[in-house]
């Protein structure tokens, strides 16, 4: 597991409480940066979804993307704060 900053923290805490739920596309990219940002499970050893799991294919698959773009752990969180941010605005946001 990845050390998680402060404001990576914050947000994870943040994407609960907004008001409106975000885009499958938006939700898809909150779930790649949060699993490369902390790194819980590593991507190479990540099991692959079954046939007929088709949501868990689209989730590999965003997660998949981020990997093969080269983001580390931290550009994740990096990119998952901005992200949260971006959607706290778009969509509302219980403090």
């Amino acid at each position: 597991m990845v050390a998680q900053s402060a404001k990576f923290k914050q947000a994870i805490t943040d994407s609960k409480k907004l008001k409106a739920k975000p885009t499958d596309d938006e939700l898809l990219e909150v779930y790649a940066f949060y699993k490369q940002g902390t790194q819980e499970t590593k991507f190479e050893d990540a099991p692959k979804p079954g046939s007929f799991d088709f949501k868990g294919k689209y989730k590999y698959n965003a997660w998949k993307k981020i990997v093969d773009e080269k983001v580390t752990p931290e550009q994740a969180q990096t990119k998952y704060v901005d992200l949260v941010e971006k959607l706290k605005k778009a969509y509302g946001f219980e403090a």
